[in-house]
């Protein structure tokens, strides 16, 4: 005897949702590998967002090697150079409108800056991607009070590459008195680990003045 299924409106849209639930695999299955290369194409792209893992990176003064050497213009079209580096303890933070993390960290380096400006420690941002009204726009929003420099050009990160990855944004240095980088921040700068850092900087100049 020969059975016969009987098709009903239900088992109709049952076997209808099952076709495009297999077709939709069928689909993830065949761009998978093309998905993860873009991935990988992405993350390799200077070009890209990558975000800091967070790491922080101290040198020891025999580690720290020559002063920066870099020029820029600040957004206010003051040049700075070298020589703004030398006798201050300089906190850089790479920096741009649209990332994240950087409007996560802005409110906090704008009361480091306060805390410490009457200790002689100096804060630059680099902008690597902001026209000057965006960029102003942003240092108002969190009452940032010092200057930018512009680098859509990346020249200033070309130059330093040893210390800041491609487009690894936010990133913060902690220059000593002689214009070394003697910590990093990769990522977020928490204001303690960053405090901290300063601290150390201008702890180890004192200690270099006394007889």
């Amino acid at each position: 005897m020969t059975v016969t299924e009987k098709t009903t409106p239900r088992t109709s849209r049952l076997s209808a949702l099952a076709a495009v639930a297999l077709a939709s695999m069928l689909a993830l299955a065949g761009c998978s590998s093309a998905n993860d290369e873009l991935s990988q194409r992405a993350q390799n792209d200077g070009t890209n967002y990558v975000a800091g893992d967070g790491s922080v990176q101290e040198l020891a003064v025999a580690d720290r090697g020559e002063p920066v050497q870099f020029e820029s213009t600040l957004f206010d079209g003051s040049p700075v150079g070298p020589e703004r580096w030398e006798g201050e303890v300089t906190v850089i933070n790479f920096w741009y409108a649209a990332c994240a993390p950087c409007r996560v960290e802005a409110p906090d380096l704008a009361d480091l800056h306060a805390e410490f400006e009457d200790e002689g420690v100096q804060f630059y941002g680099v902008n690597t991607r902001d026209t000057q009204p965006t960029a102003e726009a942003f240092e108002r929003t969190f009452g940032i009070e010092y200057p930018s420099m512009e680098d859509r050009s990346g020249e200033v990160m070309l130059a330093m590459t040893d210390y800041v990855p491609p487009s690894a944004v936010p990133t913060t240095l902690v220059l000593d008195k002689q214009g070394r980088v003697s910590a990093r921040i990769l990522g977020i700068a928490e204001p303690a680990t960053l405090r901290a850092l300063i601290d150390t900087a201008l702890d180890e100049d004192s200690e270099s003045a006394q007889p």
